[in-house]
């Protein structure tokens, strides 16, 4: 049975806190003087006097004490009046303070409390006139519950005006992908790559897709993958090829086809790359056959095919260790 949640109070909150801190900071480089990072004082904790705290120890040296303070306003969040944190938060106009109270906002959704406190940091991460503090606002929704609770925030975040807001947004999507979800939720993964077809900034798409595990993509996902295929920027057609690579198995014929068709009217070199690397992933040994017969499309990578040809037969089944033994033969070479 789930057992009711009990907020902590706020002496307690600090006192794990600093405990589960104390090696890093015994660790952390000193600092110069009592100005880098300021003592706290005992007294009654709240939203200004942490803020305060925090303003004067970001000038510090050690990364483990702006660690710290940082850990100390997200773990404090639950128990500091949201009015006061809500208030603090939007009246800030310095991106490193605004990140912090964005984190400790997010902090009180992801705990269970108001959603509210997401929402408003999701709502000046697309309103705020000032590009660099949208940015920051981004950056504390990362590795978070964001992507399934601020519907299609993400779709607008890879369409803003400035190339930092839209490359902390698909950083975003990679990152929860991977350290939230695991690379296996399917919403996850389709949300990435709906964001990315939505971007119209080719190196937004193509980093979301270059790095995006595909494993659970919908038959919808699958498709639009596919037609990224056609874009007119070589980046996005590779990044594009190397996620068909990883989609699930009701997809795989699908992609393999979409792959195959498109290497012999592709130009670009490392666009070819990532094809031939894709229907390698898709085929394991079964792919050696559709290889050979590509080698003669392009001269200049029958040596990369033949590299793939060699590895595949050694009938090795993981793709990781495919794909170490094939780094490991080109480096023989």
């Amino acid at each position: 049975m789930t057992r009711p949640f009990r907020p902590m109070n706020v002496l307690s909150t600090l006192a794990l806190t600093v405990g589960l801190l104390a090696p890093a900071l015994a660790l952390a480089q000193q600092p110069a003087s009592p100005r880098e990072a300021p003592a706290f004082k005992a007294g009654t904790c709240s939203v200004e006097g942490l803020m305060d705290s925090i303003r004067r120890g970001l000038g510090s040296k050690s990364e483990a004490y702006k660690l710290y303070l940082r850990t100390l306003l997200r773990e404090s969040a639950v128990n500091l009046p949201l009015h006061e944190l809500q208030a603090a938060f939007e009246r800030e106009y310095d991106p490193a303070m605004v990140e912090h109270l964005a984190a400790a906002l997010v902090a009180r959704t992801e705990r269970g409390l108001e959603p509210e406190a997401m929402q408003a940091v999701a709502k000046r991460a697309l309103e705020d006139r000032d590009p660099s503090l949208r940015a920051a606002t981004v950056r504390a929704l990362r590795r978070t519950g964001a992507l399934e609770r601020t519907g299609d925030l993400f779709e607008r975040l890879v369409r803003d005006s400035s190339p930092e807001v839209r490359m902390e947004a698909a950083t975003n999507l990679v990152e929860d992908n991977l350290y939230v979800y695991g690379g296996h939720d399917a919403r996850a993964a389709d949300t990435a790559v709906a964001a990315a077809a939505a971007s119209s900034d080719p190196k937004v798409t193509a980093h979301i897709l270059g790095k995006l595990m595909t494993g659970e993509v919908s038959a919808g996902s699958a498709r639009k993958l596919e037609q990224l295929l056609g874009s007119d920027s070589a980046e996005v057609r590779a990044a594009a090829s190397t996620a068909l690579g990883g989609v699930p198995a009701a997809e795989m014929a699908s992609a393999r086809q979409a792959l195959l068709g498109m290497y012999r009217g592709e130009r670009d070199p490392g666009v070819r790359k990532a094809i031939l690397q894709s229907i390698a992933q898709l085929g394991f040994s079964g792919a050696v056959p559709e290889l050979q017969r590509l080698r003669g499309v392009d001269p200049s990578l029958e040596p990369e095919i033949d590299a793939w040809i060699q590895v595949l037969n050694m009938n090795l089944q993981d793709w990781s260790l495919i794909q170490k033994a094939k780094q490991r033969l080109q480096q023989a070479r």
